[in-house]
């Protein structure tokens, strides 16, 4: 990892990152579940300058060494658990994906820890939050015969019976549908995925979220939600978890954009920060 690195003792293991930069803090949360931090490395070189952006790896990967539980609150405790070693009362927190989605359940759960928040294309927090529509959308943008090949694969991954192989076949399958553009998607980055960390968070999530839109009403933390309006996430999943929170959140929808708001469009991201965190 770049930059300065750290490592915390939480249940179950150690979570290690790094601080890079000098200026606000702001820390990231990586999407996923299962998934390694470095694919968001062009956004933390993108914002770095001028912030001081802290990044760590989730449980399940290394160079994190903790472990199973893998559930929303263990990984909600794990956020506080890095912002109180890094010595960072309250920061600005980004999330994307389901690390967006973490965001939302920590802001439920600890909003006095959030100076801002920027929500980047997540899994919402209002009925499925999207679930159903993204899951459709990205099989509508793959050829039929890598949906078939991915679908079963990705059964076997949430069954926690396929392999990190099998796992991360199924994401470059799916990859360029996550781009406003898929012919125009950036080449499939090196991945690893941990099928226990994936299976096990999503099974948690899902019975955390029935309850999630009632905890966010009259939240007070400044909230942007960042979505592409080419991403196979349905925007839906940030305008009605938006309105469920109130008149501290908003939206940003961006044209031509998709999943990886940093890759289709680099500095938009960055522009985004400066207004919340400015404004």
């Amino acid at each position: 990892m770049r930059g300065d690195s750290f490592e915390i003792g939480v249940d179950g293991g150690l979570l290690r990152g790094s601080v890079v930069g000098r200026g606000e803090a702001v820390l990231l949360l990586h999407g996923g579940p299962g998934l390694p931090w470095t694919y968001m490395q062009a956004l933390v070189d993108e914002i770095c300058d001028g912030y001081q952006v802290a990044v760590y790896q989730q449980r399940g990967l290394p160079p994190s060494t903790a472990g199973a539980p893998f559930d929303v609150p263990t990984q909600v405790a794990d956020v506080v658990a890095v912002l109180d070693g890094l010595g960072w009362d309250r920061a600005v927190v980004i999330g994307h994906s389901w690390g967006g989605h973490l965001l939302l359940h920590l802001l439920a759960a600890h909003p006095e820890r959030v100076a801002a928040a920027m929500v980047v294309d997540p899994l919402g927090g209002v009925g499925d939050g999207g679930e159903a529509q993204f899951e459709a959308e990205l099989n509508r943008r793959t050829p039929p015969e890598s949906v078939e090949r991915a679908q079963e694969l990705d059964r076997q991954a949430v069954d926690g019976q396929g392999t990190e192989a099998d796992a991360v076949e199924s994401l470059r399958l799916y990859w360029p549908a996550y781009f406003a553009n898929p012919a125009a998607a950036t080449p499939f980055p090196d991945m690893q995925l941990s099928v226990e960390a994936y299976s096990a968070t999503f099974a948690s999530l899902h019975t955390e979220l029935p309850a999630l839109a009632g905890r966010l009403v009259g939240l007070t933390v400044p909230t942007l939600f960042v979505h592409g309006a080419g991403s196979p996430m349905p925007v839906a999943a940030s305008t009605d978890t938006a309105q469920a929170i109130g008149p501290a959140a908003a939206v940003q929808v961006l044209d031509g954009v998709g999943h990886f708001a940093w890759l289709d469009r680099p500095g938009v991201v960055r522009a985004a920060l400066d207004r919340l965190v400015n404004d």
